[in-house]
């Protein structure tokens, strides 16, 4: 494929974008939101805040979209959180949550900023070359309003695009034969995925599960006896990406080198100042 872009300048304006959108999961301001609703508990609160652009859905939807969660836990709190509060009130709720949220971890100055007006503009402007095909947390998310104010715009394109490169990464799992828990598990050898502590707590595996997926990834020479990935499990954890990358070009693409490195530069601007207002846990990510 040609590209006019400089080698993974995707791939960096997505990360710097991405964490933005999850600052909402570890915000105090969407359990204040989704209580308010009627929800008590967490889990349940986040998995209707990244679900609810699809409907009503039950728990067979969110494993096959969200891939690494387990079923199980999915079914202990899906459809029963829409008889919480509805999709439309989550999104609601949802939108309210990422306004606190990046008021306060960003400040109002910040906020009404003229580079976050720009963010906005180019990250939207990047989103217009997203697909719909096979991707349906992209195309849900793409059904809803751009809200109107530029932070909430921002934020807005900043999940459209997450989502986007997220269901291209899942057609990248699924080739690679990588199943929920080995995707799990050898993204954290990276030391780049959320620490083993986050992902049993969030994503509803047991540490059986986790040991059985490490032993299957020795199996197939991927991991060594510490744990550690071999050469061919960085050669897959980067062909991954790769295929990811391409799957994810056609916005940045249309964006242009140029605009991709600004949006990028702005990105991470914002990015530096909400994990500065502590937006994320010290202990999120890591191998231990």
């Amino acid at each position: 494929m040609t590209t006019s872009l400089p080698p993974r300048a995707g791939r960096r304006c997505h990360n710097a974008l991405n964490p933005l959108h999850s600052t909402l999961y570890f915000s105090p301001d969407l359990d204040r939101e989704f209580g308010a609703l009627g929800f008590t508990d967490p889990a349940a609160m986040r998995l209707a805040a990244r679900s609810a652009p699809l409907g009503a859905v039950g728990a067979g939807t969110v494993a096959a979209t969200f891939y690494n969660y387990r079923h199980e836990l999915l079914s202990r709190h899906l459809p029963a959180a829409w008889d919480t509060a509805s999709p439309a009130a989550v999104l609601d709720a949802r939108l309210r949550t990422a306004d606190a949220t990046l008021r306060r971890l960003l400040g109002e100055e910040a906020v009404a900023s003229p580079e976050m007006a720009e963010a906005a503009g180019l990250a939207l402007k990047a989103a217009e070359a997203c697909t719909r095909h096979a991707r349906p947390l992209y195309s849900a998310n793409a059904d809803l309003p751009v809200p109107e104010e530029p932070h909430l715009a921002y934020w807005h394109a900043a999940t459209l695009l997450r989502e986007h490169r997220g269901d291209g990464h899942l057609a990248a799992l699924l080739s690679s034969g990588l199943d929920p828990v080995e995707a799990l598990a050898s993204h954290t050898a990276t030391g780049k995925g959320m620490a083993p502590r986050w992902v049993l707590g969030t994503r509803g595996w047991g540490r059986a599960d986790w040991e059985a997926a490490r032993d299957r990834l020795r199996g197939r020479g991927l991991l060594d006896a510490d744990g550690e990935l071999t050469e061919a499990g960085v050669r897959l954890r980067e062909e991954l990406e790769e295929t990811t990358d391409r799957l994810d070009a056609a916005p940045y693409e249309h964006l242009g080198a140029a605009g991709v490195e600004r949006l990028t530069e702005l990105g991470r601007g914002f990015l530096i100042a909400a994990a500065g207002s502590g937006a994320f846990p010290a202990d999120l990510v890591g191998k231990g």
